[in-house]
């Protein structure tokens, strides 16, 4: 009797899963206070790490120079204000400067000095000026030619353009409302048709692609779901269909991965994880009280040996999802055709202060466990899966995963019990607004300083 060939995938799956369940077997035998130890965040070696990076990177990331540095920007610094830590003066106006000279006369940051403006690196700069905040860095931004160049992007069929002559997909429709909404400059003309655009993007399965006719991935569903959330439509989507495919999300390795089939990656603690904390906010989900597995709540049992005992439970939970919610759709799929005129400039404040009113739809402690036992680099830095390199990418939206887990069950005024955060309390990371991926203080002083300095235009100007 002949047995199927394994496939190339299947070969780099069962990997992936000996690599991380040598880690959690290695974890479950070793003594409670050893435990405790290994569930330590690395604080010490990470702040190093990113602050090496901040100061100066060696020749070989000169690869990146022709789109990065703001990310690179971005990526350092929100890792550090996650961690608590601050820059110093000096690498502060290095870096307000560098970002200056990256902004183009005509509106919008490139890459890098002198280069073309693109809606990814303006949304790395922006993000990178607020992280910082002050008035030096919040008053560097151009408002006025910024919104010139979003206009600029903005196509008829609702969505947006990377940059001239560039792609259209979710991501550009992300990063262009994210940026003026947390600017205070987002109005009618930049919002008109965007909700369509995306609405074309959500495929079958329930996730968001990045185009039209193309595959659901994690970081497009979370950029399409906070986009909708930004333009008041977000109960337009297909709430429960996408809720059922992010839940299957998160495998037996504790991670996420980002598309139907493809491995565990730490990435995806945030795009993924980042899409619950938005959904647990949204009332058209928390008001219709659906039935829902109980996994990731604050309430469930945190016992450092019970990670690889509940592994099959995460599989398991989620398999329920489909068949409680009702077959009409379940939760309310109001328009938005509301009889007064929406701010669209206070929707994430607002957003950001509404109660917590929900469990969490994904198991929190078995995250946290995924990032803490097998993302972390011995000498700083965080990583893909186990066998991958450091990088600030990964460190970035790792760190940021491990603030959604922690903060999962509080409102934004509320401390975080212990028994929220994986590992010793002191591995609890600064709070982030989950629309837009800064820290949760530093939102605040933008959002402060962008209300009472206006921008010195309105839209008719460019009528």
């Amino acid at each position: 009797m002949e047995f199927p060939v394994a496939t190339k995938t299947q070969h780099e799956q069962w990997m992936v899963e000996t690599q991380v369940f040598r880690k959690y077997n290695l974890f479950e035998d070793l003594p409670h206070h050893a435990q405790t130890l290994m569930l330590e965040l690395r604080r010490d070696e990470h702040i190093e790490y990113l602050m090496r990076g901040l100061r100066g990177l060696p020749a070989s990331f000169s690869v990146l120079d022709a789109n990065s540095r703001p990310w690179m920007c971005y990526w350092i610094l929100h890792s550090l204000a996650l961690l608590g830590e601050l820059v110093d003066d000096e690498l502060e106006n290095r870096t307000i400067d560098f970002l200056s000279r990256c902004q183009d006369p005509n509106g919008g940051y490139g890459g890098g000095p002198g280069q073309m403006p693109h809606l990814a690196t303006t949304y790395a700069a922006v993000n990178s000026l607020i992280t910082l905040g002050g008035h030096k860095a919040l008053s560097s931004i151009n408002r006025r030619e910024l919104y010139t160049f979003l206009r600029r992007m903005k196509q008829p069929s609702g969505g947006f353009r990377m940059h001239d002559a560039g792609e259209i997909d979710v991501r550009a429709c992300y990063t262009a409302i994210s940026v003026a909404s947390v600017l205070n400059i987002l109005d009618h003309e930049l919002v008109d048709n965007v909700g369509s655009y995306i609405l074309s993007c959500q495929t079958y399965e329930g996730g968001i692609s990045g185009e039209p006719g193309s595959e659901a991935h994690g970081g497009y569903t979370f950029c399409g779901l906070a986009t909708m959330i930004l333009i008041n439509e977000v109960n337009c989507l297909d709430l429960p269909r996408l809720i059922d495919w992010l839940v299957f999300r998160q495998g037996k390795e504790c991670g996420f991965q980002g598309r139907t089939n493809k491995l565990v990656d730490g990435c995806y603690s945030f795009w993924q994880g980042g899409a619950f904390a938005l959904l647990q906010r949204i009332p058209s989900v928390s008001e219709e009280q659906i039935v829902l597995p109980d996994v990731g709540h604050c309430t469930l049992d945190t016992s450092p040996t019970s990670t690889t005992s509940r592994i099959s439970e995460v599989g398991n939970s989620s398999e329920g999802t489909s068949s409680q919610v009702d077959d009409t759709g379940g939760f309310r799929q109001e328009g938005l055709k509301v009889p007064f005129p929406v701010n669209y400039n206070d929707i994430g404040y607002d957003f950001i202060n509404r109660s917590v009113e929900m469990k969490p739809l994904f198991h929190a402690i078995a995250l946290q466990r995924y990032i803490l036992l097998c993302t972390q680099a011995e000498n700083g830095g965080l990583i893909d899966k186990p066998g991958k390199s450091r990088d600030f990418y990964h460190t970035c939206y790792c760190l940021s995963g491990l603030s959604v887990c922690q903060h999962i069950c509080s409102d934004a005024d509320s401390p975080v019990l212990p028994r929220a955060v994986s590992g010793p309390y002191s591995n609890l990371l600064e709070p982030i607004h989950p629309l837009f991926n800064v820290v949760l203080d530093q939102y605040h002083e933008a959002r402060e300083f962008f209300s009472t300095h206006r921008a010195p235009f309105n839209s008719e100007v460019l009528h």
